[in-house]
């Protein structure tokens, strides 16, 4: 089909350049006309509109074709630029809000996402439940499904970035989402016959471990090929926005479901039936309009490979520093919040489910904001570390309740909009052959200080109080923020200096 502004002709219609509207009919034998007759002068009116209707829809369609191919040329050839090192910063393009939604694989894979975050949230719910139903309330049994939860991502986390590179991602995460779907499925299956023994649990909890640790880095790096540079910070604020809003109401949902359908069990079937929709969307993605990377083929040393370009690279190493003393405090945070509801100020269970929603609530705003941004800039991230370290400090000095619920509002902004930016700063600084390798550290760090810092500052809860925790978690957040700027300079200073150690060697050897 030829594009727009093209000259010619189809069905006898001339089309006007612009418009797509019908420029000069010309009617040559008719059916039903002898030829050379004249038609009739209202049938002819009336043929000439649902020509120029049909005509017009031809051009619409082609305009939205050439709009799709200019936008998949444009994102490879940003592709390009970044591999052979001459990306250019990104544009500061104005958009919406939403506007990487405007992308059509970018859509499928959102609403896929929102319906399996409330799933996945719904089934961490119930399998809290559950654990405590086998258990008879046991704590530490709890503790060990968390943490064969967290363990295969510290001990496995690196690897599953480097298969993000070497595969294709979307069939990667086809097939690692339909493993999850699978687990969901058999867990519900061992609940709702009344087999489920708390060891299974323990197993599923490992097993979903182990497949986060490919799925999690293969999705991170899988956005900008979907959506480009220019719109990656919007969609990764777009999706911490459907995890924020999933947390507020996947365990909600599950409450109410569990109550009324007498069990965990069915819970953990929704949650199998809600991959179906982030399947779909997977499956039914225009693979014309993704910008993949040609897979990095197998070879020895791909780990350290990317350690080294991490390390060499002060764009990259400052926000997976900043990021790792952010987030080693991060869950703790969200524990202390039980313990100065419960212990502090003495709230009940429907106040304590208050103050998680208002921390939530600062979540969901932060990500919003976030997703207004174009790109991240490094006054964000530090002042959004320092920020969030601060607000800890408040909430832990807050005398009364309700100045503690409204402390945590400015304390879930602070913490989305550090997390978002150093995501984005990350992606948009590496090369695409590197990127899962290095979302791979990201997630690593990301993910593996958080039961440490939660074991520390719980231990401080204890000796000192819950206020005690939650001062010096802010205050060792501020610290680390400046120790992360510190190690920067020094780490990258050293690795450059080795690699023209090095570099010198060679030369002089030849």
């Amino acid at each position: 089909m030829k594009p727009d502004g093209e000259s010619g002709r189809e069905s006898g219609v001339k089309l006007d350049e612009e418009s797509g509207r019908e420029s000069g009919v010309k009617l040559d034998g008719e059916p039903g006309q002898e030829a050379g007759a004249e038609p009739d002068e209202s049938q002819g009116r009336r043929h000439s509109r649902k020509t120029g209707r049909k005509n017009g829809l031809r051009a619409r369609v082609r305009r939205r074709r050439a709009a799709r191919a200019a936008r998949a040329a444009a994102t490879a050839n940003e592709f390009q630029a970044t591999e052979s090192g001459t990306a250019q910063p990104v544009p500061e393009t104005r958009g919406g809000m939403f506007r990487s939604l405007r992308v059509y694989n970018y859509r499928l894979f959102a609403a896929g996402g929102v319906v399996s975050n409330v799933g996945s949230w719904m089934q961490r719910t119930a399998q809290d439940l559950l654990v405590l139903d086998l258990t008879h309330g046991s704590a530490f049994a709890l503790g060990v499904t968390v943490m064969l939860q967290f363990l295969p991502l510290l001990l496995f986390g690196l690897w599953g970035g480097m298969l993000a590179d070497r595969y294709p991602k979307r069939p990667l995460l086809i097939v690692a989402q339909s493993l999850m779907g699978l687990l969901a499925l058999t867990m519900g299956v061992l609940v709702v016959t009344g087999s489920a023994q708390v060891w299974q649990v323990f197993v599923m909890a490992f097993l979903l471990g182990l497949i986060a640790c490919v799925e999690v880095p293969t999705r991170q790096s899988f956005v900008v090929e979907m959506v480009g540079r220019k719109d990656l910070s919007n969609a990764i604020a777009l999706n911490a926005s459907s995890f924020n809003l999933a947390r507020v109401v996947g365990p909600a949902v599950a409450g109410v479901l569990i109550y009324a359908l007498g069990g965990t069990g069915p819970i953990f079937l929704i949650n199998a039936i809600s991959f179906a929709g982030v399947l779909a969307g997977l499956m039914l993605m225009r693979t014309s309009e993704l910008t993949t990377p040609e897979p990095v083929p197998r070879a020895k040393g791909q780990l350290r490979e990317g350690l080294r370009y991490v390390m060499v690279r002060p764009e990259l190493l400052m926000p997976i520093l900043l990021i790792a003393f952010v987030s080693l405090f991060t869950q703790s945070f969200s524990m202390s919040i039980a313990l100065m509801a419960r212990q502090v100020f003495g709230a009940g269970a429907a106040s304590f489910g208050l103050a998680s929603s208002m921390f939530a609530v600062g979540a969901l705003t932060g990500a919003l904001m976030a997703a207004r941004r174009v790109r991240p800039s490094r006054k964000l991230l530090l002042g959004g570390a320092v920020a969030f370290g601060l607000f800890q400090i408040i909430s832990g000095l807050a005398p009364w309740y309700p100045l503690y619920l409204v402390s945590l509002v400015p304390a879930g902004i602070a913490l989305i909009s550090v997390n978002t930016a150093a995501n984005a700063s990350v992606q948009l600084a590496t090369s695409p052959e590197m990127r899962g390798r290095v979302m791979g550290i990201y997630v690593l760090v990301f993910t593996g200080g958080a039961p440490f810092g939660a074991l520390l500052l719980g231990w401080i809860s204890e000796l000192g109080g819950p206020r005690a925790g939650v001062m010096v978690g802010g205050a060792l957040t501020l610290i680390g923020s400046g120790v992360a700027i510190m190690l920067t300079k020094v780490i990258s200073r050293r690795s450059n200096a080795a690699v023209r150690g090095v570099t010198a060697a060679t030369a002089g050897a030849r």
